[in-house]
């Protein structure tokens, strides 16, 4: 059974970490932006009109296909999203949330709180984009 978060409660370094009150505030806060960002995919299905069936010039087709390249790069951004955050609610339900998926170590809650679905830790990401250079 999740835990009953206080209002306006926001996880504290001086709590124990990963204790059930953060669990509950970040399981909360990802399934917000799962739905945030189906609306946005949603929306942007919907305002999808062929372009090519509109009439113009060179340079307004040009225009048109700049902006469905753009709108096929944001929709790939927020399907890859919609994954990391299924992959977060599983890690919360199976309690390795929070912890860095390299090292074990926890995650600080400030980079959690900036990006919930991290999975590493900031040295630990450091690390791998030293060793990919």
């Amino acid at each position: 059974m999740p835990a009953r978060l206080p209002e306006g409660y926001t996880p504290s370094p001086k709590e124990a970490f990963m204790n059930p009150l953060q669990v509950e505030y970040f399981r909360r806060k990802l399934v917000k932006l799962q739905g945030d960002t189906q609306e946005e995919l949603d929306a942007m299905a919907a305002s999808n009109i062929d372009e090519d069936d509109r009439e113009g010039d060179q340079a307004d087709k040009a225009s048109a296909s700049e902006d469905r390249e753009f709108g096929l790069i944001n929709k790939d951004r927020a399907n890859t999203l919609l994954r990391q955050i299924e992959q977060a609610l599983t890690r919360v339900d199976n309690g390795t949330y929070g912890y860095c998926s390299d090292t074990g170590e926890p995650i600080s809650l400030a980079r959690l709180e900036a990006q919930p679905t991290a999975t590493l830790t900031i040295e630990a990401q450091a690390a791998r984009e030293q060793a990919g250079r």
